[in-house]
């Protein structure tokens, strides 16, 4: 069997999407003919744990874990926010679901955020890259790969990738989760001239030096593609067809659910205020409604819907794991999607997405109509993206999803969805990475 080093920062027992994407194509790649090698830190920051990932690593992954020494003790005695982290699997930290653009910092926040983003580049977990590069380089001569894949953010896992390859002249696949310096809270790192210019080099280099890059948006693959010589391939986040093939009884209730993050930078103040319109005016309508929130959920979110009158209509679970979030993606009856509001946020593809698609449930998407999200939505047929503001259309759709719900009927859906399951994307990115060492070994030659 060919073996693929994959360098990644987020791995189970870490939870979350940027976890998913990985564990997902090891867990494919062996009926590929790839033994997955995974390189990843052994006391990485925990944001949220998921022990049920571990359950999808396949017994052929070979799991490579180093110590990593992260600048965050010196952050929590600046913001006073408790020890650091130690490694343990229960000491889990995070006020806001995205610390660097969410709520209102004090000074001493603003001053770490500052050091952050110009201190460490191109994040806090650079300190890694030198030990890492170093380990590699002796671990690789004893334990051959066929191919690197490095995937981020963070990015440092492509600094690694790269001097990595380049020392030891292997093909090497750089996997965008999300953009660098396109990312829509790259604004808010408050870098000095100087900063920027050493992201934006870096950026160029890994992707002018990697041999192939895999971007997961359209938008993204073009954006990248206008940088660099190198071709870059969009494969998408999916979903995985074992994930829902379970039985969910529904409760009866109207539930509007959002899973996964929810931060206050995508508050959908227009829809908390359309339902609390909608409760007022109809007591069934307020009896049978629940909000569902399956995740971290910015406390601003949650007094929004308050101030709208929905307090007793909302049950918020907290993080939950991946199998939890999918039984609350089968259960509800109308899913809601609010992006960021960044225009940035336009490029992106939330990971959520191909799961909500694969629930069957219809999808009330708000943000950018013209953004990649939606142009899915629309070719999918599996739902409606209205803008933020637009509390009439909103009002209507809601309205349309009651009458079915009272009257016991679905929308109904006859697109295929089959390009976004991971077995498929799996197939896409061992073909890729086929290719890859192909052209490598044909240009060493």
């Amino acid at each position: 069997m060919k073996r693929a080093l994959i360098i990644s920062y987020y791995w189970p027992p870490s939870g979350g999407s940027g976890v998913q994407r990985w564990v997902k194509f090891a867990k494919y790649l062996p009926s590929e003919g790839w033994q997955p090698v995974i390189y990843t830190p052994e006391n990485p920051e925990l944001t949220a744990i998921d022990e049920s990932l571990c359950k999808e690593i396949p017994p052929e992954a070979e799991i490579i874990r180093t110590h990593i020494t992260e600048p965050y003790d010196l952050y929590r005695r600046l913001t006073g926010a408790g020890k650091g982290n130690t490694g343990g699997r229960n000491e889990v930290r995070q006020k806001e679901v995205n610390p660097i653009n969410g709520g209102k910092k004090s000074l001493k926040e603003k001053i770490s955020l500052w050091i952050r983003g110009n201190f460490f580049i191109p994040d806090p977990r650079c300190l890694w890259t030198g030990p890492s590069v170093r380990f590699l380089k002796k671990y690789l001569k004893e334990h051959p790969v066929d191919i690197i894949i490095s995937t981020g953010p963070p990015h440092s896992m492509h600094i690694i990738a790269m001097k990595t390859a380049e020392a030891l002249g292997l093909p090497w696949i750089a996997d965008f989760r999300d953009p660098w310096t396109k990312m829509f809270y790259f604004k808010h790192l408050h870098l000095s001239v100087f900063a920027r210019k050493r992201h934006e080099k870096l950026e160029r280099m890994v992707l002018d030096k990697a041999d192939a890059v895999v971007a997961v948006s359209p938008f993204v693959q073009q954006e990248f593609q206008a940088m660099t010589h190198t071709p870059v391939s969009l494969i998408t986040n999916g979903f995985d067809e074992n994930d829902f093939a379970i039985d969910v009884k529904t409760d009866g209730y109207f539930n509007i659910t959002h899973t996964g993050l929810f931060a206050a930078d995508g508050n959908p103040d227009v829809l908390w205020s359309v339902l609390g319109e909608i409760c007022r005016e109809d007591k069934v309508f307020k009896e049978k409604l629940r909000i569902r929130l399956a995740g971290k959920t910015d406390r601003e979110i949650l007094e929004s819907a308050y101030a709208a009158g929905l307090a007793d209509n909302i049950v918020d679970s907290g993080y939950v794991d991946h199998i939890r979030a999918v039984e609350e993606q089968k259960a509800a009856t109308l899913l809601i999607l609010p992006l960021r509001k960044e225009p940035e946020y336009r490029a992106t593809l939330p990971g959520k997405l191909f799961e909500y698609l694969a629930s069957g449930r219809p999808i009330l998407g708000i943000g950018q109509q013209d953004g990649a999200m939606a142009m899915i939505i629309r070719e999918t047929g599996t739902g409606v993206v209205f803008d933020w503001n637009d509390a009439v259309s909103i009002r209507k759709y809601i309205g349309l999803c009651w009458k079915n719900y009272l009257s016991g009927t679905s929308f109904p859906r006859d697109t295929d969805i089959s390009r976004y399951s991971r077995k498929k994307l799996t197939s896409t990115m061992a073909e890729l990475m086929d290719a890859t060492v192909a052209v490598h070994k044909a240009n060493k030659k």
